[in-house]
């Protein structure tokens, strides 16, 4: 190991002792996981009905019965949960464009204004994971 390698292992070891490191880690595993779950449960619905958070304009707009496009939506959540894990300045913004896709679904969907406010706040989470991942999305090699 030539002196500059060792001294990239060493920095990052240091970085990882940071709080910001530490958080980044905490969004990326949390952004992982999160769309997952939710994107596997569109196929059981034991955490909740899915379907019922999906404005009626949306399958009339894509002619698709709202059900079937559900777990297209799931697919696609697993995918983005799979992105931010393996490719977190990637996906962090994957994740944050979709979080605003369902914001627009539920403000047009009376009731359901808590849930989107949820989400706008899990949105702010995905975009402050995007802005770590600019600094910590690498390999100690890469430095």
């Amino acid at each position: 190991m030539n002196a500059h390698a060792t001294t990239n292992v060493a920095g990052f070891a240091e970085e990882r002792k940071s709080p910001a490191y530490q958080a980044y880690q905490i969004l990326r595993w949390g952004f992982t996981a999160a769309p997952i779950i939710a994107g596997v449960d569109k196929f059981f619905h034991l955490l909740c009905d899915w379907d019922k958070y999906l404005a009626a304009w949306i399958p009339d707009l894509l002619h698709v019965a709202a059900h079937p496009l559900m777990l297209a939506v799931g697919v696609i959540e697993i995918i983005a949960g799979l992105v931010v894990a393996l490719k977190p300045r990637i996906g962090a913004w994957i994740v944050f464009l979709w979080l605003w896709g369902i914001i627009i679904n539920l403000l047009t969907l009376s009731g359901y204004y808590d849930i989107a406010l949820r989400d706008f706040g899990l949105s702010l989470g995905a975009l402050a994971l995007a802005r770590l991942a600019g600094q910590f999305d690498h390999r100690p090699e890469q430095q």
